[in-house]
């Protein structure tokens, strides 16, 4: 069943949560997904059969949460995040994050890293509203972001993505990749070399940058965006339990 969270600025979370031994496992999903998605449940199912706690998700406008997507930003995400993360979860915790959920995982570590225990990233997406959207935007597109406010991009995978001048000027509030990013845990980035999402280019970006002891990224030939057949939900099990030491 589906419990519910009111944050400090009126936002309905929905979340699931499992209760058990710690550090606690957070899945945090990408744009426009949802706490059903495959990842989420299957690293849900997993954390039970060892008796640990879990924690999955909607941030505002997605899924059963409450709001629209074209009202939020990376900043307001950030937010539930934090929310759900400071008022669902006692101790410290392992992030799983997916995507943009790969962004929001950065951006919680680098808020709390007193509480980070892991992290793991699939296709993880940071700055993307910056060095993806806005960088490839044309004169017309720029020039409709600012006359009407938004722009519709197309998705490979669900209907067009309304990205709002909202969401672009918020998210150069919130880049990871201009800082020096410390992560002092276990990392493991995961990447597929056909996601025609995220490219493999980021993923290295992303390693080069951030700073940390323990620190590795596998690149899985043929895994797309997903990231959701049986080997690559297997690759996450396996990433989990590295940086949990199991």
């Amino acid at each position: 069943m589906t419990d519910f969270i009111k944050t400090p600025q009126g936002r309905r979370i929905a979340y699931h949560k499992t209760e058990g031994k710690g550090p606690c496992v957070v899945f945090l999903g990408g744009l426009k997904s949802d706490m059903q998605g495959t990842k989420a449940v299957h690293l849900e199912a997993w954390c039970q059969a060892q008796g640990r706690g879990f924690l999955r998700f909607d941030y505002s406008g997605h899924g059963e949460s409450s709001e629209a997507f074209e009202d939020g930003c990376i900043g307001d995400w950030h937010e539930d995040s934090i929310f759900a993360v400071n008022n669902l979860v006692d101790g410290p915790y392992v992030l799983v994050g997916s995507s943009m959920g790969g962004w929001q995982a950065l951006l919680l570590a680098r808020a709390q890293p007193e509480r980070l225990a892991g992290l793991v990233t699939i296709a993880a997406a940071p700055d993307f509203t910056e060095d993806g959207y806005w960088a490839n935007f044309n004169d017309t597109q720029k020039a409709e972001l600012e006359t009407v406010g938004h722009v519709a991009l197309p998705s490979d995978y669900m209907e067009p993505y309304i990205i709002t001048k909202r969401m672009i000027e918020d998210g150069r509030r919130r880049l990871v990749l201009r800082d020096p990013l410390v992560l002092r845990c276990a990392v493991r980035f995961l990447q597929g070399t056909k996601d025609t999402a995220v490219s493999t280019a980021t993923a290295v970006r992303l390693l080069e940058h951030a700073q940390g002891d323990d620190m590795r990224l596998s690149l899985i030939k043929g895994a797309d965006h997903r990231f959701s057949d049986a080997v690559c939900l297997g690759l996450i099990e396996e990433a989990v339990a590295e940086v949990l030491g199991c």
